[in-house]
Formats: C-alpha cells, structure tokens, sequence
C-alpha cells in the first residue's frame, strides 16, 4: 500500500526521520517543535507523543440531493444547473481558489450520503470558503449536509533516521509527498475515522514511545503487501473534529478496501488499539459524469 501521511494506521517505511523543517509551511506538532524529534523532546520520559508535521487542511464534505424538489425542476432548468455544478468541479479540481491543494468528487455508495467533495487547501479558512462556494452554487440549493470530517495531514516520526533531531526536511520528497499529496486518480475512495483506545489496559496513550513505535513497524508491513493497490492518506484530527485520524483510502477494486481493512484488524495495533467509526464508499466522478448522474437520476426516480 502507498501512504501518504500518517504512520497510525498503515505507515509508510520510510517514515523514520524527524525534524524541524519540512516543505515550506510545514507546522511543527506536538513532539515537541522545532529542538527535537525524539522521545526526549516532548512529554514525560515514559509516554511522550511522537514528533509530527503537518501540512493541508482536508475536508470530507457529504452531501446528499433533496431528489423531490430536484425532479420536479423543468429538464432544460436541470441540466443548466448541472452544467454550472460541473463547472465549479473543475475549477475546485484545479485549485482555482488558492492556486494549491487539490478536489475531487465522489458519488457516495449507499443511503448514507450522495456526495463527496474532498478538499485540499493550505488554510482552515479555504476549506470554509469551498463549503460556502458549493453552497452559493445553484445546485446548492438543492444539496443538503450529510456528514463532513475536518483534519490535516500528518507525518509522525517514532524513530530518528540519519541527521537526528536538526534534520532539515525541506527538500524530502517523502515528506513533501505526505503532507502535500495529490488526490490519486483510483475509481474508488473509501474513507472511515479511527481512535486509538484509551480503555483498561488497552490504553494506546500509556504505553512506552518505543512500544508504540514497534506496534507502528509491524502494523506497516501489512500494508506494505498492497503497494500499488491501494494507497492511503492519513490525516490527523484531534482537536479539529470528533475522531482523532481520518484515513481515505483508494483504490481502482473496491474489494482491496476490504482485503486490507481485514487483513489490518488481525495485527495487534488495531486488534487492540483501533476503534473506527462508520465507513463511506465511493466512486469518482467527474465534471461530465456529473452531468449525466444528476440528469440520468433525476428523470429515474
């Protein structure tokens, strides 16, 4: 599997380096800023946080179509609608608004939504700017809220890799590619939010950092078997919404969410640790597809 984020839930390899730096605009996280990477740099000796990184908001925007008052539009009113929707996708697609990050869109499988517009942005403030242009747009009128998740990507570090603490990141490709990635093109998304347990002695935030770190490793080598399969973004969300991490995961068989996810709950990091909330399927769509959902569904419901 191809991560690009986050070590918690299936970590990349090459993840072992920590530092000050990072891509331009990378945010220092809670291991303890800019003097360290290590254990030492944050917390209590026995149980600090990791160093981490962090780099573009995301948001999870779920919409579902009020399809009563949709259908009852005049056809030709329908599919100008549609046409100016397709045309604020390809300009959210582009980045238009900010000139970096990236959108893309998804057709929810399942009653839970009909949505999915997944955001990129350098700022909070953008990803409040994408919600309220989508609103603003005739078909907002006929979209209502379903669900959204709001977190920022993250790169963690439980080991120091060559340069230590001082390293600069700046010019690693690795950590560029983690907190600045573009949306895969896979025809299939899935996104789920996760916590790890703070329950009895199942309690992911007392054990040893180095515990935590091995737990990691091994966790990742599952995910390693499907490089090229499946690739992941992991995002942090403590603090920024009712989950810790949001994990969007994508792939062109949608039947690899399930090999992986399945695979992964028989490791002891998730066996354990892992609590995850509800899961959202979806395929991607783009502006012309979009067209044809909206005009093909409208006139067979």
């Amino acid at each position: 599997m191809e991560t690009r984020g986050n070590q918690h839930t299936h970590p990349a390899p090459a993840a072992t380096t920590a530092g000050p730096g990072g891509h331009p605009g990378a945010r220092s996280g809670a291991g303890g800023g800019p003097e360290g990477a290590g254990p030492e740099a944050a917390g209590g000796p026995q149980n600090p946080p990791p160093f981490t990184l962090e780099g573009w908001f995301i948001l999870h925007d779920f919409r579902r179509i009020d399809w009563r008052r949709w259908k009852a539009l005049d056809p030709a009113r329908r599919a100008a609608i549609a046409r100016e929707a397709a045309d604020f996708l390809r300009q959210v697609a582009e980045a238009r608004d900010t000139g970096e990050g990236a959108s893309a869109l998804y057709r929810v499988v399942g009653h839970k939504a009909d949505l999915l517009w997944l955001h990129f942005r350098p700022a909070l403030a953008d990803l409040s700017d994408l919600e309220a242009a989508l609103s603003r747009t005739a078909l907002g009128d006929y979209l209502e809220p379903a669900y959204s998740y709001v977190s920022v990507t993250e790169l963690s570090f439980y080991r120091s890799g060559p340069g230590g603490p001082g390293r600069d990141l700046s010019g690693d490709p690795f950590v560029k590619a983690r907190l600045y990635p573009e949306i895969p093109a896979a025809r299939h998304v899935c996104f789920y939010p996760m916590n790890k347990k703070r329950a009895g002695a199942d309690n992911w935030y007392m054990l040893p950092f180095e515990e935590r770190g091995r737990l990691m490793h091994s966790h990742g080598l599952i995910g390693r078997k499907y490089a090229g399969r499946v690739t992941q973004i992991i995002s942090g969300s403590v603090g920024l919404d009712d989950w810790e991490w949001g994990v969007t995961l994508f792939a062109d068989d949608p039947v690899d969410f399930k090999r992986v996810v399945y695979e992964m709950r028989f490791d002891e990091a998730s066996a354990r640790y892992g609590e995850f909330g509800p899961f959202y399927v979806g395929v991607r769509t783009g502006p012309d597809d979009l067209v044809a959902f909206l005009c093909r569904e409208a006139a067979g419901r």
